[in-house]
């Protein structure tokens, strides 16, 4: 098997799930309990919770869990708007973002608040000229991720801070959910960031919503104080425990990561290119993890399962966008119906070899014969 679709998800490490068992076996006590076995898990919870706040450098307070990044995006998004609605409801965004980003905008929209789009430049990193434009005494949130999902396009966080920090009732969110544990990206320039521990290879159902501790939320989940006031439920202590452990794993070595994951991109861009059917919609702001893609000439779903055949397995779009006709990044980038369209992402990780991308390519070219001869 030859997977190249880590965007989407990633096998789990087996020392996070090794942590997740045992924290399951040895600490079976709810935190919020006040018996022996309640106080024993809160102060599991509490060490783990400290190492992630150490490793991502901000305070142990600003740590919200939820069940993956689409939960973290809609409490920042929702949160901040119906808390703060007396400010503005008015909110900046872009079309590269994911559907937990772009839905959440569209129900607000029903309830009065505007989203403006800003623009993004050839290179897909966002147009900070027309960002100063669009920005508003009535701004109240700028969402922008750090990295697109789909393109793999890296934007500029700092230099979008800078701009939002002039409108002191305005908030910036950044979905971080395909940057933390890939790249070296510092918090400290946003208010708010979500991110998902089965991006780098922890277990599904655990993300967080990072949110500076002077900020205030309306909460989705109301029902009593959990780990944090802003998110009700029984304290999920084995995965919080196993989101440690599998963010603790993703920094070690990370450059060490980035720079083998560079040289296997590297290679297999150039090998993308010797196919004259075969564009590249990412751009040199792309990180190395992600390589997308059009064949216009063939539909994308068939390729994916051509390529099914010999236990290659690559994405259409983002996962939870692969059900829409087009790719709303993909055309807001290349303003082309054919490419936005036809779009397949490739994702490696440090786990993928230059064999496995030898073997991709090959089987790649002769699907795309095959159906070309049809």
């Amino acid at each position: 098997m030859v997977y190249l679709d880590y965007s989407a998800t990633t096998p789990v490490n087996e020392e996070v799930l090794d942590s997740f068992c045992k924290a399951t076996k040895t600490f079976i006590g709810n935190a919020n309990s006040l018996h022996t076995l309640g106080i024993k898990s809160k102060k599991m919870i509490d060490r783990a919770t400290k190492q992630i706040a150490s490793l991502l450098q901000v305070k142990e307070n600003e740590l919200i869990y939820t069940s993956g990044s689409s939960e973290a995006n809609n409490l920042a998004i929702k949160g901040i708007c119906f808390k703060y609605q007396n400010r503005g409801k008015h909110i900046i965004t872009t079309q590269l973002e994911h559907s937990s980003i772009l839905e959440p905008l569209e129900y607000l929209k029903t309830l009065g608040f505007t989203v403006d789009y800003v623009s993004v430049t050839k290179d897909g990193r966002v147009d900070l000229e027309h960002l100063k434009k669009l920005m508003r005494e009535d701004t109240i949130l700028v969402t922008i991720a750090s990295v697109s999902s789909e393109l793999g396009i890296e934007q500029p966080i700092k230099e979008i801070a800078e701009i939002v920090k002039k409108y002191p009732k305005c908030f910036f969110h950044s979905d971080m959910t395909q940057s933390i544990g890939k790249i070296e990206i510092p918090l400290s320039y946003v208010d708010l960031a979500s991110f998902s521990a089965h991006k780098f290879y922890g277990i599904k159902g655990i993300g967080c919503l990072v949110k500076k501790e002077k900020i205030e939320l309306l909460p989705l989940i109301h029902g009593g104080e959990s780990t944090s006031i802003y998110r009700s439920g029984t304290p999920a202590l084995p995965l919080i425990v196993s989101l440690a452990k599998a963010l603790r794993l993703a920094f070690t070595n990370l450059n060490q990561k980035i720079e083998y994951v560079t040289v296997l991109k590297q290679h297999l861009i150039s090998e993308l290119k010797k196919n004259p059917d075969i564009i590249i919609n990412s751009t040199d702001y792309s990180i190395p993890y992600i390589v997308n893609f059009s064949v216009t000439k063939v539909k994308p779903e068939t390729l994916l399962h051509a390529l099914e055949q010999y236990e290659i397995y690559i994405s259409t779009k983002s996962a939870c966008s692969s059900h829409s006709k087009e790719s709303k990044a993909v055309f807001a980038l290349t303003h082309d119906q054919e490419r936005s369209s036809h779009s397949l992402r490739v994702s490696i990780s440090a786990l993928t070899t230059k064999k496995e991308i030898d073997y991709f390519i090959e089987k790649l070219n002769l699907c795309l014969e095959k159906l070309m001869l049809r």
